[in-house]
């Protein structure tokens, strides 16, 4: 156990840094200074570790597609374009029992199919839906909860930032990824529409299916003027999503693309000022500029974390606890989850896929599965396991915005016993594509 000591102490540092509230990119990077410094590793190692960050993140196009498809997600928030859709479509079901409920899903799908935002998904959802939703009598945690969850849907469905940072880690094609995760995303957003269903037939007496609309939305409106504000959404999913999953378009060209068209049709629809483009870009810039630090100080924290050995650490903790190929993926699982309750996904993504990825390619699991097809499949499985990390409290990263953006209206343990169904769908669908890899388009 002594020779461990090093990566031990790299770990147990870094969680301190962590808890003590100081940022996590400047936490990552002081740790790897550190013990850069301190370790025995010889000089040439820093040469390496500057190659790999140019490598990796500075000289990596894929990552200009994450710029992009931020400020496509604030535009569409910015703009209006996104609240008019929400009208729309609560119109549009306005007869169906919990429609309220099946609005949030379906523009929180939407949301996610042409941005990949969970940000702008989750506070837009809160404003918009939120008061209504509490006005006509659903409970602050089941509200709170649809709302967490349908902005979550952003960081698993494509285009999806998370799989976007993955498939440079375990280096598959992107659109290998996004094409893989389409199955998983569809029976997330399913479950939860059935589980949203289930709850207003339970109470077919109370406001979830008896709601009193104001008289100026009792309205369904025009067939155009309904097709006009979705139209947007309708056309960013075939240019941004379905260019890149057929490979017509890489993801840098298609999310180019698609804020373009987002500009354009905010201009068309007389929605478009340089206040909210200005401000847009200013969140696009502070966001990225974040992510990026992180990939950096991670990719430098985890190569030094393997320089002293915390690679055979982590076999060896995975080996001590014995059984066969399954068991240690089932602990890489766990673990992952383990750490969500406590890391953002970014860090864990970072700091765990350059150490796992060796490891699961070693693994005889008997399921089909060689080379490539098998990353796609463990990174869909990571990505699904890291989405409850926006979940899961006391960290979770939705609770955050939507606790910011709703303030006193809804209390913190409403919003906890309220994403809990939902965290259990999403195990739920792991378990499914863990169990039936054939679910996934490889």
């Amino acid at each position: 156990m002594l020779e461990h000591w090093l990566p031990l102490s790299m770990v147990l540092l870094l969680f301190a840094g962590i808890l003590s509230g100081y940022p996590v990119a400047l936490v990552l990077g002081g740790v790897s200074a550190i013990f850069l410094l301190f370790s025995d590793l010889p000089f040439a190692f820093s040469n390496l570790m500057l190659t790999r960050v140019y490598a990796n993140a500075l000289n990596n196009w894929l990552y200009v597609a994450i710029p992009m498809f931020i400020m496509m997600g604030l535009l569409l928030e910015r703009t209006g374009l996104a609240r008019d859709a929400f009208r729309v479509s609560e119109r549009l079901l306005r007869r169906l029992p919990g429609h309220l409920a099946l609005t949030v899903l379906f523009i929180g799908g939407l949301m996610a199919a042409t941005t990949g935002v969970v940000g702008a998904s989750v506070v837009l959802l809160a404003v918009l839906a939120l008061p209504r939703m509490l006005d006509a009598g659903y409970s602050a945690s089941v509200s709170a909860g649809l709302i967490s969850a349908s902005g979550t849907l952003a960081i698993l469905m494509p285009p999806s930032v998370m799989l976007i940072i993955l498939s440079s880690l375990v280096s598959v094609p992107v659109g290998h990824l996004f094409k893989a995760a389409l199955i998983p995303s569809a029976l997330l957003l399913l479950l939860y529409t059935l589980y949203s269903l289930a709850l207003a037939w339970g109470q077919r007496r109370s406001p979830l299916t008896d709601i009193k609309r104001p008289p100026d939305e009792q309205q369904g409106g025009g067939v155009w003027r309904n097709l006009l504000a979705l139209f947007p959404f309708l056309v960013l999913i075939p240019i941004v999503l379905g260019t890149i999953v057929y490979g017509v378009a890489t993801p840098t060209e298609a999310s180019g693309v698609g804020v373009l068209a987002v500009l354009g049709f905010a201009g068309v629809m007389q929605k478009i000022d340089v206040e909210s483009v200005v401000t847009a870009a200013r969140e696009t810039v502070v966001s990225t500029a974040m992510i990026m630090m992180l990939v950096i100080t991670a990719t430098c924290f985890s190569l030094i974390f393997k320089g002293v050995g915390g690679d055979g650490l982590i076999r060896s903790s995975l080996g001590l606890m014995g059984g066969g190929s399954w068991s240690v993926l089932i602990l890489i699982l766990l673990l992952v989850f383990v750490l969500g309750f406590f890391l953002d996904w970014l860090e864990i993504s970072l700091i765990l896929m350059p150490i796992f990825v060796p490891i699961i390619t070693q693994l005889e699991l008997s399921n089909g599965l060689t080379g490539g097809a098998l990353l796609v499949w463990f990174a869909i499985l990571f990505a699904i396991n890291l989405q409850t990390s926006f979940l899961t409290p006391p960290f979770g990263v939705s609770l955050f915005y939507l606790k910011g953006a709703v303030g006193d209206r809804v209390a913190t343990l409403d919003i906890y016993r309220g994403v809990l169904p939902f965290i259990a769908i999403q195990l739920f669908v792991l378990l499914l594509i863990l169990l039936f890899p054939g679910l996934l388009m490889l």
